[in-house]
């Protein structure tokens, strides 16, 4: 229950932030609303790699720090980034090349495909920052710090995601695209609030291995 909670909660709140993020692009009108549900399409299949390698670390990471290999573990937690970058660049790649091509795939409206494609265009460096940041959150989970990964997705969902789609969506030439870099941004903080509680952990280790 301590570890699953703080994982049920984040994941609850994040749901409930796409709907906020829906309520946004609606103020742009009806096709934009149409074209950002066909890019949540193409989202979800974006973010399949990187879901399966944080589910996956999460595993690894467990079997080996319970094996008191924490050496490894680290290890399969780069690995796993690597991987996910080699994805998430020919991703972002496709999503900024032929974003259009793939939102056609389930519309056959154009306006609608250009809305899509718009939204895309904002959204796509997310593959390539969640390949780095999912990674890590896996190995935080296998560590047992589930409070914290929930502390750093809400702050991203709370503090950076929502107000930043907010406030793009007031602004007099709002778009979907400025909407979409939401996730982009609010990714990127999670990955500099990742990387300086890893560090933090990597030295914390260190101090314990020497007083010992």
């Amino acid at each position: 229950m301590s570890i699953g909670l703080p994982l049920a909660l984040q994941e609850f709140l994040t749901q409930l932030s796409f709907l906020a993020l829906c309520a946004f692009v609606n103020r742009l009108g009806l096709t934009a609303s149409s074209g950002y549900g066909v890019a949540s399409k193409i989202v979800n299949f974006a973010m399949l790699i990187p879901c399966a390698l944080m589910q996956s670390m999460a595993s690894f990471v467990a079997q080996n720090v319970g094996a008191g290999n924490q050496k490894r573990a680290k290890q399969s937690m780069l690995t796993g980034i690597g991987v996910g970058l080699v994805f998430g660049c020919a991703v972002f790649a496709l999503v900024m090349l032929k974003g259009d091509v793939l939102a056609g795939i389930f519309s056959p409206d154009a306006e609608v495909v250009q809305k899509g494609f718009e939204y895309l265009k904002g959204f796509a460096p997310e593959a390539i920052l969640t390949a780095i940041l999912f990674s890590m959150l896996g190995y935080f989970d296998g560590n047992d710090k589930t409070l914290w990964v929930m502390a750093q997705g809400l702050i991203q969902t709370l503090l950076v995601r929502l107000p930043f789609a907010y406030v793009m969506s007031i602004q007099p030439n709002a778009s979907l695209t400025k909407i979409g870099l939401a996730a982009p941004v609010s990714t990127l903080v999670g990955v500099i609030l990742n990387v300086g509680f890893y560090l933090y952990l990597d030295r914390k280790g260190k101090r314990v291995q020497r007083a010992d």
